[in-house]
């Protein structure tokens, strides 16, 4: 079966590597006779696996031993609740930034909770949408936290660095560039990253929260399964946990480590993001909404000259192997999603498809 290059933003690309072990494993998990999905997960065998992940994620990332890890199930849209639950009294501020739409949706389901400082995350510039200087941000100094989106996937803005406004007491959502790339952890309170981007299939997201910020939550007034102590205790085995995305991410991990780690990936992200980015900014025929300094590294959002022939476009490409690049609905045009799992040859096919089809059209 011939594999085409993926894509989607998400639910997204998985290493082939890793489909293929999985694979083999799907009927007999470490010689278990039978799946890990059938595995019970108070066995010490189950135990050993979510051991492993962990361990694997935090050389990843460099995770300092203060900072709790767990495999929560569900998805980043959880976490916009979750996160003012846990962090909030009825009484007190969060600062939000504003950053189009899964920002947009956090920020409706913190009011809920709080009091919630809103502060706009990105501007219109002549050379395109682009981050506001944090110079110019007005936050609320009393906030518990401020909440913002690393990467936001829908025309690819992202931070290239942590801000420096609430060092340490930052949340973010992470959904679209954890593993991407180096991060300084300790600068963050609480990190979520749903994993159907860059650690595996949809249905589980991870969180990495400070440990003596357990003290502060609000778990009086959360439902049990909401609470990231209580969660934490039980080592994300208050009940039966995503099993097969923890499996599969710890297969990711893995294949992540023998490659080199987070900091090998950014090397071969930024080439995959620079050929892209190049072929667009050298054609009149293609163009990016997004100023230079803010661009994804992740989400590569381009339109046409003329729309009319954005079907054809998704169409030949499609026949050409290179599939899900149809933009969001709220921006259309196209996108290009390059996390870990899309590899080099996978941008350069769709940058020769897209020199050829412009010299076509």
């Amino acid at each position: 079966m011939n594999r085409g290059y993926n894509f989607s933003a998400g639910p997204a690309a998985i290493p082939t590597e890793v489909l293929e072990r999985a694979q083999e494993e799907l009927l007999n998990w470490n010689g278990q006779g039978c799946s890990v999905m059938e595995f019970g997960h108070r066995t010490p065998e189950f135990g050993q696996l979510l051991e492993q992940t962990e361990a694997d994620l935090r050389k990843l990332l460099h995770i300092p031993n203060h900072y709790r890890v767990l495999f929560m199930h569900g998805s980043a849209s959880h976490q916009f609740a979750m996160v003012p639950m846990n962090f909030l009294a009825p009484d007190d501020t969060a600062n939000y930034l504003e950053q189009a739409h899964w920002s947009k949706k956090a920020i409706q389901e913190a009011q809920n909770f709080g009091n919630i400082h809103v502060q706009q995350g990105f501007q219109q510039t002549e050379e395109g949408l682009a981050i506001v200087p944090e110079s110019d941000w007005q936050l609320d100094e009393d906030g518990k936290y401020l909440h913002f989106t690393s990467n936001e996937t829908i025309v690819g803005v992202q931070f290239k660095k942590e801000p420096k406004a609430f060092a340490g007491k930052l949340v973010c959502d992470m959904c679209s560039d954890i593993l991407s790339r180096p991060i300084d952890i300790e600068q963050y309170a609480l990190i979520y990253a749903g994993a159907q981007k860059n650690i595996g299939p949809s249905g589980m997201t991870v969180v990495i929260v400070r440990e003596d910020l357990f003290e502060q939550m609000q778990t009086h007034r959360v439902p049990s399964l909401f609470q990231y102590p209580l969660m934490a205790q039980h080592k994300s085995l208050f009940n039966t946990p995503p099993s097969f995305g923890i499996y599969l991410a710890s297969l990711v991990f893995e294949w992540l480590l023998e490659r080199g780690g987070v900091e090998t990936i950014e090397q071969l992200n930024q080439q995959k993001a620079q050929l892209l980015y190049d072929a667009i900014d050298a054609s009149d025929f293609y163009h990016s909404p997004v100023a230079k300094d803010s661009r994804s590294m992740m989400n590569v959002a381009f339109t046409l000259s003329d729309p009319s022939l954005d079907s054809a476009f998704l169409l030949q490409a499609k026949e050409q192997g290179l599939l899900a690049l149809k933009g969001h609905r709220d921006f259309g045009g196209m996108r290009a999603s390059i996390y870990n799992a899309m590899p080099l040859e996978g941008a350069q096919a769709l940058v020769d498809f897209m020199k050829e089809f412009e010299r076509r059209a």
